[in-house]
């Protein structure tokens, strides 16, 4: 089996806000997905966290790399793409687009096999995980609302941030975490991302120091990025004071990038996006690190199914993790493949079973949200 040609159509139209500086529009492809096409007819999807633009001038150089070899080698290929880009990658573009490639050969193996790509990567602790909701911050009635129904829905963890978190003052912080406290309830999992890696973060050592003190008066069970994501001193200094968890690592790439905020002791937690740092492959290598390094696992996903559907997988295949991230209210996640994820009677989502990623792409969803894309025409 060999590798012919590998697509990559990007994801428009109801673009969620990202609570960033520079705000998302609807129209805005900060997700790309991506098809890798065999000479057995099989078809491996992967997702991007990155524009439609920039993962096709990496697939340029990444192309030649892959047409010809055999996908059922997701991690071979995947060391050779990062290896033969020494020069032009080692992050940013082709390291995210790397994620996709290496999720799409994961899938390939698995309709290869007949097997979910959970037991591929070494075997399955768990068949179902326990999502979190991912909500922005909004005004005190707004955030309310929007929690409160999630937790109607079955959703018994959450992680509200971004907005307004750090961008006003103190008392719209506190506000912010004391609202949401009250609308989930005293048992539900609470975590707060300040959005450190957003345009021009202004704040240091000393005030995440004092604003992790608010947060362990509500019970919170994480404070993420709450630093620039390359101050490994902060959060060292940071971790050494909180009375609850730091997390951070979301923008990170690389086992190598991990290995130097894991050995200098800056987490506790530690949060690859499978859709950026490398795709499956190197989140793993970053688990089995976190491992040694004593320090929890749970992946970002600001995602699409294809996302999803490969942290779920790559959860279930770890014998200590348990948490996904879900983004709530995007379609991108809710419509692109057939049956969506619902939430079973514990607040838990179903580890895919079928072969590889084990999920069907909605394709009428596609052809809305990805008009023309070409992703499995013969």
């Amino acid at each position: 089996m060999r590798i012919t040609e590998i697509r990559a159509a990007g994801l428009r139209g109801a673009t969620p806000r990202g609570g960033w500086t520079r705000e998302l529009r609807a129209d805005d492809v900060v997700h790309t997905l991506v098809a890798v096409h065999t000479d057995f007819g099989l078809v491996g999807l992967g997702s991007v966290f990155s524009s439609e633009s920039l993962v096709k001038s990496a697939l340029e150089v990444l192309g030649p790399i892959c047409v010809g070899a055999d996908p059922r080698e997701p991690d071979r290929i995947s060391q050779l793409m990062h290896e033969n880009t020494f020069w032009l990658g080692r992050g940013g573009a082709i390291t995210h687009t790397i994620s996709g490639v290496d999720i799409a050969l994961w899938d390939i193996l698995g309709q290869a096999t007949g097997l979910p790509i959970s037991t591929l990567l070494g075997g399955r602790y768990r068949d179902r995980v326990r999502p979190y909701a991912s909500v922005l911050i909004e005004d005190a009635p707004v955030l309310a609302d929007s929690l409160g129904k999630l937790s109607a829905q079955g959703f018994t963890a959450f992680k509200i941030g971004w907005g307004t978190f750090g961008r006003v003052d103190d008392a719209t912080d506190e506000r912010a975490v004391s609202t949401a406290r009250e609308a989930i309830g005293p048992e539900a999992l609470l975590a707060v991302d300040a959005g450190g890696s957003d345009a021009f973060w202004a704040h240091g050592f000393k005030w995440a120091a004092r604003c992790a003190d608010m947060l362990a008066a509500y019970d919170v069970a994480w404070f993420e990025e709450a630093l620039r994501p390359d101050d490994i001193q902060g959060f060292i200094d940071l971790r050494r004071v909180s009375k609850i968890p730091i997390s951070g690592g979301e923008v990170l790439t690389r086992r190598q990038d991990f290995f130097r905020f894991l050995s200098a002791g800056a987490f506790d937690i530690v949060q690859p996006d499978t859709t950026k740092g490398g795709g499956l492959s190197e989140s793993r290598r970053v688990a089995w690190l976190a491992e040694a390094f004593g320090v929890r696992f749970i992946p970002h996903g600001w995602n699409t199914a294809i996302g999803l559907a490969a942290d779920l997988h790559l959860v279930s295949s770890l014998p200590a993790a348990d948490l996904v991230e879900y983004k709530t209210g995007s379609a991108y996640i809710d419509d692109i493949v057939e049956g969506g994820f619902p939430l079973d009677s514990d607040g838990r989502l179903a580890v895919p079973t079928g072969p590889g990623l084990g999920v069907r792409p909605n394709l009428d969803a596609l052809a809305r949200y990805a008009p023309n894309h070409g992703l499995f025409d013969v």
